[in-house]
Formats: C-alpha cells, sequence, structure tokens
C-alpha cells in the first residue's frame, strides 16, 4: 500500500503516474474504511481523489497555500499531509474533524465548514502574499455547486483585481448537494459540452484566464494543468470535469444520497445505523404536500438542502413550481420569500440554523422591516443539532429574537409545530419564524392552540407555587423532568410554563408569578448571552425575584458529546436542584 509510506506531499513526488494510480485506489479503499464505519462526506471525496493527488504532485503545500472550499472534499488532503492513520485505523478515527483545521495541520490554514468561502479566503492569502513581496502559488479549490453562493460570486468579480498569481480550481461534478439550480450552470455545460472552448465562458467574462481539463479523474491531464498554471503572474481558473462518488457505483448513481453518509455496507450500500421511524424532515415534507396541492400559492423554497424538509427528489418533481431551491443563495432566499408574501403568495424557506446566520441582513431588511408574512423554518437549531464547529445551531436565539416584528415560535410537541406551521403559513400579519424541534418526535394527547396571533401569550401547564419554571422548545421536557424532581425532592409543586414565543415576554404572566412565587428557573437550548432567560430576568430585575438562567455558554464547541456538555452547563434535573436556593 503506497498510502502508508506517505507521510508528507513531498513523499508523492517520487512517484511514477502508475504509482500515482496505484495511490489513488489505496486511498478510495482508506475512504471506504472509514466511511463505512463512522459516516461523513462520501461523493465528494471519492471524486476528488486524483485532483488532490495532482495538487499536491504539483505545489509544494504548506509554502503554496491550499484553500478547500466547505472542506467537503479534504479529507484526501488530510491523508496526505500526515493524518493518514485517521483513515486507516479506526482507533484513530476522532484524530481529525470532518474539516480543514489549522489545529491539526500547517497545510491547514482555516477551520472552513460553510460552503462559497474559498476564493475570498484565499485572495485575502494571495493579496497578504503580494503586500510582503512573496511569490509563493496560492490556491483556491471550489465545487461547481458552491458557485451559486453570493460569497463565491463576490471573490470571482474580485480575483482578477489581484492582477498576480490566483489559482481557482474548479471541481465541476455537474452536482450540489442535490442537482444544481441556476443560469451559470447552463454555462458550466456549455463549457462541458464544448471541451472548455464555447464562446460564452462565466470565468473569461470576470476576467480571469482559463483551463480546461476534460478528465478531472485522470492524474496525468490534471498535473500538466497545474504544471501549466503554477507560478502563473495572472490569477486562473482550472475547471475540472470529475464524477462524484468517482469508484462507488452505487454512489455514482445516487449522488443526492451519497453526497453524506452514515455507515453502510460496503457490498450493499445500506445503511448500519438505525433511524428514527419519525422525523420532522419527512413529516414536515408529507403536510407541504398536502398544503401545496389545497392552495396553489404555497410554495416551498430552500437553499441546496431540500432534505431539510423532506422533499425527496420525487416530491420536488411533484411539487413542480411550487418548489423552488435557489442553490447556495440563502440571501436570495429570504429576499425572495419576502417578494413573494408581498405579493400575496404563502412562502415556506427552509434550512439550517448555522446557514441561517448568512442571512441576518436579509431577514432585517428585506423581510422585517417589510413585515411581510413568510415563514421560516429553521433546522437544527439546538445542542441535539449538528456537533461540528462550524455548523453549531445554538447561536440562533440571540442572533433571530432580537429581529423587531419577527415573531420567533419554539414549539414543544410534533403537534404544536404543525399547528404553529399551519397558522404562520395562512396568517398575513408577521414574519415568522419556528424553531423545529431536535430532541425526537414527541407527540402529546394534550390539545394545542391553532392561531397564535394574540402574540407572547405563553401557557401554563402545571399551576404551582414557590418556583416557576419556563422551559422553553426542546428544553420543555427538561422542564417537566425538573418539575417531577422537586415535588419528590423539595415537596414543591412548582408552576411549568411553556412560553412558546421566543421573541416577547408575556408581561401579565410574568406578574402574577410574583403573588405567590420567589424563584423562576429558565431553560433554552442555546447560548445564555442576549438570550431568551436574560430578558425574563432583566424583566423582574427591579424586583424581588430571584430569576436562575440555565442554557449554554457562549463559545464554540467541536464535536461534543451532547451529555457532557448538558453536564457542564448544569443543564440536568439533579444539578439545578443543587443549584437553586428556594
Amino acid at each position: 500500500m503506497y498510502l502508508e509510506n506517505i507521510q508528507t506531499p513531498n513523499d508523492l513526488k517520487q512517484l511514477s503516474f502508475e504509482q500515482l494510480n496505484d495511490l489513488a485506489v489505496d486511498i478510495r479503499e482508506a475512504l471506504m474504511h472509514r466511511l463505512s464505519k463512522k459516516g461523513g462526506h462520501f461523493g465528494p471525496n471519492m471524486g476528488f481523489v486524483e485532483a488532490t493527488i495532482a495538487l499536491h504532485y504539483v505545489f509544494n503545500s504548506p509554502i503554496d497555500k491550499i484553500v478547500y472550499d466547505v472542506s467537503h472534499q479534504a479529507y484526501i488532503h488530510k491523508m496526505l499531509t500526515g493524518r493518514k492513520d485517521a483513515y486507516l485505523y479506526e482507533e484513530h478515527f476522532n484524530d481529525v474533524s470532518g474539516y480543514t483545521n489549522p489545529e491539526e495541520s500547517i497545510h491547514d490554514f482555516f477551520n472552513i465548514g460553510h460552503t462559497s468561502t474559498s476564493i475570498s479566503l484565499a485572495s485575502g492569502l494571495a493579496k497578504a502574499r503580494d503586500l510582503k513581496g512573496d511569490h509563493e502559488n496560492v490556491i483556491a479549490v471550489i465545487g461547481d455547486g458552491s458557485l451559486s453562493g453570493g460569497e463565491a460570486l463576490e471573490g470571482l468579480n474580485f480575483a482578477a483585481e489581484l492582477e498576480s498569481n490566483f489559482i481557482i480550481v474548479v471541481n465541476d461534478n455537474d452536482m450540489s448537494i442535490a442537482e444544481n439550480h441556476g443560469g451559470l450552470y447552463h454555462n458550466l455545460k456549455q463549457l462541458r459540452e464544448s471541451n472548455g472552448t464555447c464562446e460564452c465562458n462565466l470565468f473569461k467574462a470576470m476576467g480571469l484566464d482559463y483551463v480546461y481539463v476534460a478528465e478531472g479523474n485522470d492524474i496525468e491531464q490534471l498535473v500538466n494543468a497545474f504544471l501549466k498554471v503554477k507560478d502563473a503572474k495572472l490569477p486562473v481558473v482550472v475547471h475540472l470535469n470529475t464524477v462524484k462518488g468517482k469508484g462507488y457505483k452505487i454512489a455514482e448513481d445516487n449522488k443526492e444520497n451519497w453526497h453524506w453518509c452514515m455507515p453502510f455496507d460496503i457490498e450493499t450500500g445500506l445503511n448500519k445505523v438505525s433511524t428514527q421511524d419519525e422525523n420532522y424532515g419527512s413529516l414536515t415534507g408529507n403536510y407541504l404536500m398536502e398544503k401545496m396541492k389545497a392552495d396553489e400559492k404555497v410554495v416551498a423554497v430552500v437553499a441546496a438542502v431540500p432534505l431539510v424538509i423532506g422533499f425527496t427528489k420525487e416530491r420536488r418533481e411533484e411539487a413542480g413550481k411550487q418548489f423552488v431551491d435557489v442553490g447556495i443563495a440563502e440571501e436570495h432566499a429570504i429576499a425572495m420569500v419576502s417578494g413573494i408574501a408581498k405579493n400575496g403568495g404563502k412562502p415556506v424557506f427552509a434550512t439550517h440554523s448555522s446557514f441561517m446566520q448568512r442571512t441576518y441582513d436579509q431577514i432585517s431588511q428585506d423581510l422585517c422591516i417589510n413585515s411581510n408574512p413568510a415563514t421560516l423554518i429553521v433546522n437544527t437549531a439546538s445542542v441535539y443539532g449538528m456537533n461540528d464547529i462550524t455548523h453549531l445551531g445554538i447561536f440562533d436565539i440571540p442572533m433571530m429574537s432580537n429581529i423587531p416584528n419577527l415573531v420567533y415560535l419554539a414549539p414543544t410537541t410534533c403537534e404544536e409545530y404543525f399547528a404553529m406551521l399551519d397558522w404562520s403559513i395562512e396568517q398575513d400579519q408577521y414574519p415568522v419564524a419556528i424553531r423545529v424541534p431536535c430532541n425526537g418526535v414527541i407527540h402529546s394527547s394534550l390539545a394545542v392552540d391553532q392561531d397564535y396571533s394574540n402574540l407572547n401569550q405563553y401557557q401554563v401547564t402545571l399551576e404551582g407555587k414557590d418556583v416557576a419554571i419556563i422551559a422553553l422548545g426542546d428544553f420543555y421536557q427538561l422542564g417537566e423532568s425538573l418539575a417531577k424532581l422537586l415535588t419528590e425532592r423539595l415537596n414543591i409543586v412548582p408552576t411549568l410554563v411553556n412560553p412558546r414565543y421566543i421573541t416577547g415576554l408575556d408581561e401579565s404572566l410574568l406578574d402574577s408569578l410574583k403573588e405567590n412565587h420567589s424563584t423562576v428557573i429558565t431553560l433554552e437550548d442555546g447560548i445564555l448571552d442576549g438570550g431568551f432567560g436574560e430578558k425574563i430576568a432583566r424583566y423582574y430585575g427591579p424586583s424581588d425575584m430571584k430569576v436562575y438562567n440555565y442554557g449554554l455558554k457562549k463559545q464554540f464547541i467541536d464535536r461534543y458529546n451532547v451529555s457532557a456538555v448538558l453536564e457542564e452547563n448544569h443543564l440536568t434535573p439533579e444539578l439545578i436542584i443543587n443549584d437553586i436556593k428556594v
């Protein structure tokens, strides 16, 4: 196995093309070994094996600087830069993250997990190089799907201004996570079909030089192309035509499903991990399809992640024009749904909490200043959500709940979620965001409100005295457990409150609690600084009410264990009872 002997990228330079091709086989076997046992980004890495080998064969990392967009295709880079054991040996799987990480290696320059950033980041490296009078190559790697992001296009637009060495490698596999959407992909198709020679050329139009590689999985062609642009004096795009999932036919034939994978059986491709029978993605997809059939004005909008609301390829085809995928363009999506709502449509936009961070300006300026009644579905906004440092969903409450005019709702059960979603779609007064529960699909036989237009009315679910527990969203069940333990341990029957509204205070209820309560406990599944609990504490500031706020510290955490994080933040009934003094 050649891979076992690769300690640094310099070791590649001693190999023949035949040996490099054997190395590619070794790398794919290592990818299959790790991914089949641990899961991760499958298709992007399998398709970029030869290109990564060629990059490190031609360039001199880390003097020459390579920046990977999203890092979905960076596993091979890690193998070739001293981290191969994390792919060869199961006991070392946790030695590396799923993304580039400067703490792991001098060959990684940024911690990157969000898309469309590599051109801008790398252009900064190039600008600093030029200011210092240095001469190393700077290479940005970006996939065709990521080109639809505004930041990628801003970076392309700026690149020619450098007028110095700047190499942009476009990995074109004709796929984003799902299929690509947008006009620029017509041009990429023309370039592929014309072997890079068609008159219309997006990259040349941006003032960039251009090189096309038809066989982007052929190491010799790739090496020749990179040698051609190495030490170039002007910015240049090297456009590679690659195959997503290359080397595993099941993935090549099912590119969308194999962008990312859970542990799987290599022979069959079947998932080894049992999944919950119900999930909010599929349930939301079923619900929205029924709404669309009943009302042609309902439209579902996503930004390259259709499965967050269960829109499989079959559902997308069935929905037709009532489904829109804007590509990696969340900012555009928010402004567009504001326009749809303004003109009488009923738009629903969904994405992950950490991706919603990109849209702050559009939510504030384009949507909420105009008070247009669009619905935003916020996924994985929870300590129970994704746990990579670049995909943390725990910062949404301070960000979104402080935007005027926005109604941000936190359901506690499946029934409450769909009642809120239905109300939001049908009402015409407010922009509304809904925080999708992440602690499982929890059902309740209790009746839920169908109308949420009387804003900021909290719901008392248990009448008590002395202690009030205000438990938001995902942490409502924690509040139930705490209430039960208070009764058992301290003989206190507390008041339990489901606040439902993240964006406002029920001042009438809070005032009423002063009559026979001395302590209020707030629970929120997000960071405390600027969050929901602090608003409660501020309201009670002039009074004698003692307020305990429980949530998460403001910090970037990576690949964490949920139980450990909850314990560290005293988010267990036992630790809370030990904290409070009644």
